[in-house]
């Protein structure tokens, strides 16, 4: 399979041996991930295969197991508070559910991250946040409260409170999630355009196989406790590998099992509930 890229510098996000978990429970170990500049780039999974606590990692959000990773050339585990806060401020972050405030309305919602982290004036930030409606297409849309908007429309609010900082990486939690087939297909090329007019590295947490292939430079399909793929999409269609095949074309056969694996915790959590009851 094609390398991501075998330069540091070109390195906006980087794992490099990364494992994650939560307490003693560790869910991807061995995990290498690079992402360029300006490139798009997709983490796939099934549902708990660990996708989005790899997206936690590198926001910094969850300690590290072993290994290492650097955001904009920077170490996370020795950036220390300030130096997080620094690097949070160069990224973006469309959360799963958007997160959009309330009480709030369109253009508020974006012009927040300008009030709380820069002193740009009032007629700045009105160009600033216009524009990034205007790219999303909801510029007539500015005075909508959050409850007038549709999902797609929400979702599309969020991609540009995520840009309007102008971030150097910008992080997607499930950005296709609830939409319907147009908006899933705006919203795709949206994430493309930002990523080529901005030059900002791109992450797309997802499990949608079409939309993700069709906009992303580099796939890394993780399960089975680390990253079971990565290539270009044209390398994992033609994957002849088990898990690949059965992942992208939604077999319900295969390595991928229904059931969810037992543990060791749970064996003990049943133990004890099997033994309070007698």
């Amino acid at each position: 399979m094609a390398s991501a890229s075998s330069s540091t510098a070109d390195a906006a996000l980087r794992f490099e041996g990364v494992a994650v978990g939560y307490g003693d429970r560790t869910l991807l170990s061995g995990v290498d991930l690079h992402v360029g500049h300006g490139k798009v780039v997709a983490i796939m999974g099934g549902s708990g295969s660990g996708k989005t606590t790899l997206l936690r990692a590198a926001t910094g959000q969850l300690r590290l197991k072993a290994g290492k990773v650097s955001v904009l050339g920077q170490d996370l585990g020795s950036s220390g508070s300030d130096g997080l806060f620094g690097l949070r401020k160069r990224m973006g972050v469309l959360f799963q559910q958007g997160a959009l405030f309330t009480d709030l309305d369109v253009f508020e919602n974006v012009a927040f991250p300008l009030r709380e982290h820069t002193k740009m004036s009032e007629t700045d930030i009105r160009e600033r946040v216009l524009g990034k409606l205007e790219g999303v297409g909801l510029r007539a849309a500015a005075h909508l409260k959050t409850a007038e908007l549709s999902g797609g429309m929400a979702r599309r609010v969020a991609l540009a409170r995520a840009v309007v900082m102008n971030p150097e990486l910008v992080l997607y939690d499930e950005p296709f999630a609830g939409l319907d087939p147009i908006s899933l297909g705006v919203t795709a090329q949206l994430i493309r355009k930002m990523a080529d007019e901005l030059g900002c590295a791109s992450v797309l947490i997802t499990h949608d196989v079409d939309e993700s292939f069709a906009i992303a430079d580099y796939v890394y399909l993780v399960g089975r406790g680390g990253v079971v793929a990565h290539g270009v999409p044209a390398d994992l269609s033609a994957s002849d590998d088990p898990y690949v095949k059965q992942f992208l074309r939604g077999e319900p056969d295969g390595p991928v099992a229904f059931q969810y694996p037992e543990t060791p915790d749970y064996l003990a959590w049943l133990a004890r509930q099997q033994g309070g009851r007698r």
